[in-house]
């Protein structure tokens, strides 16, 4: 048996606790990875001083953005594609996924050509004051100019992952995270580059990346062919990728804002509060990503599940995904509350004040952070079975239709705590509104189920 022929048994026959172990593991790991692009350049840059944590903090929610628009084509296709793998249609899933790739390098240029002409007024609005503009601009010049490498890799990540490739994105990741992390001290203090520095480290290591792409594509190790000529811009294979992947694309901006307007509520109580937003960010953040990481598995198993009818399959991985998931939601939380203090003094060991305001949003943060895996689990699965208004308004909850209204009343009321507190009360609402739709959606799985023939089931 091949490779492809492999792939497809492993998304449709393979036991779901081991089918999900081979495909979330590994992308598990490749997102824990990958947010060591984040967490390096933190780490690195917090010896340069307060002010230039600073001003890496500011640059982070555009970083944000950029890598949404590879989410809202890669995303958006591997849904779509391991639904189509389940209806066995490869040559819809090879239009399907040449569209997606060369969509993205379009759209994403273009996103970026603007980005760096209206760049001063962006960190502006994402809380930059004016004694940290000039570091801010020259870390995100650079680091938004080779982004473009940055959505080519998420794009591809998700393709790759949606057809069973988990080990190879994951390997991709690896690869260039160790690089950024060898390169951040050399191009920071060796040649004294600063804030530049890690800024050129992050662009290396993301151009390495695409490189391996590249070679997976030309060797044909993929299950799609990525050509010009497979694209096809139909109203069908637009619409199905648009329709999940701009939901995702809008949780990026929501992601985006919401740190925008935590670091803009933040300093107002000084550089130490906003500084100390950018390390508690990117250590929920580096929790996050290891639980999309591993829904990263689930979704293709999930799409190829539903797709083929095969609704025990999906029930059984829609609950082995919740259990293991928030199992490590309730490590990463216990850890982020009894060890605030070390994982803060990692950042900075003179500036009291920021070690002090990050543990307490460290605290926070990781008591909320129980409940992640479950409403992430229903917010994938309402997108990888197509229901992108359901899945849109579940993904939005979190950063956006719960926390904004937090964020903007809190601080007012609590003053700085009211601004530590915000993200972790949108977090309960979130997960109390998550409950509501998943009995609603079991109810509407297990009428589908009795409506198909049972030897389907099976």
């Amino acid at each position: 048996m091949n490779k492809q022929n492999q792939r497809i048994e492993l998304l449709g026959e393979t036991p779901i606790p081991r089918a999900l172990l081979s495909m979330g593991l590994p992308t598990m790991a490749g997102m824990l990875i990958n947010a060591l692009y984040n967490l390096a350049d933190t780490y690195f840059v917090g010896g340069l001083g307060t002010d230039s944590m600073a001003a890496v903090t500011v640059a982070f929610p555009l970083g944000q953005i950029i890598v949404g628009l590879g989410l809202l084509f890669g995303n958006g296709a591997a849904a779509y594609l391991s639904r189509l793998l389940g209806r066995n249609e490869r040559q819809t899933a090879n239009h399907a996924a040449s569209t997606a790739l060369y969509s993205s390098i379009l759209v994403g240029g273009l996103a970026i050509f603007f980005c760096v002409i209206f760049l001063e007024s962006i960190l502006r609005q994402f809380g930059a004051p004016d004694h940290i503009m000039p570091m801010a601009m020259s870390y995100t010049q650079i680091y938004i100019i080779f982004s473009i490498f940055n959505i080519f890799n998420v794009t591809m990540n998700n393709i790759v992952s949606s057809e069973g490739a988990a080990k190879t994105a994951m390997c991709t990741l690896m690869i260039g995270a160790v690089i950024n992390v060898l390169l951040d001290p050399f191009f920071i203090y060796t040649l004294k580059l600063g804030v530049c520095g890690a800024a050129i480290a992050t662009a290396i290591s993301q151009i390495i990346s695409s490189i391996i792409y590249i070679f997976y594509i030309l060797r044909k190790k993929s299950i799609f062919c990525f050509r010009i000529r497979e694209c096809r811009f139909s109203k069908k294979i637009l619409s199905e990728i648009l329709k999940i992947g701009i939901p995702t694309f809008m949780f990026q901006i929501l992601t985006s804002a919401s740190i925008a307007m935590i670091n803009d509520a933040a300093k107002v109580y000084g550089s130490s509060a906003l500084a100390s937003m950018g390390p508690v960010t990117k250590i929920t953040s580096m929790g996050t990503l290891v639980v999309y990481g591993f829904l990263k598995g689930f979704q293709p198993i999930a799409g190829f599940s539903y797709g083929a009818k095969k609704y025990d399959r999906l029930q059984e991985a829609i609950q082995t995904a919740i259990l293991w998931s928030t199992a490590f939601c309730i490590i990463f939380g216990l850890l982020s509350m009894v060890f605030p203090a070390q994982i803060m003094s990692m950042f900075s060991t003179y500036d009291k004040e920021m070690i002090r305001i990050g543990q307490q949003a460290l605290r926070a943060n990781g008591l909320s952070f129980i409940l992640f895996g479950f409403y992430t689990t229903y917010s994938f699965l309402f997108l990888v079975m197509g229901k992108a208004k359901e899945g849109c308004f579940l993904g939005a909850c979190r950063q956006g239709i719960c926390f904004f209204p937090v964020i903007l009343f809190l601080p007012r009321i609590w003053g700085l705590n009211g601004v530590i507190l915000a993200q972790p009360l949108a977090d309960i609402l979130s997960a109390v509104i998550t409950g509501y739709m998943a009995i609603r959606l079991r109810r509407e799985l297990a009428m589908d189920r009795q409506q198909d023939n049972p030897q389907t089931n099976r």
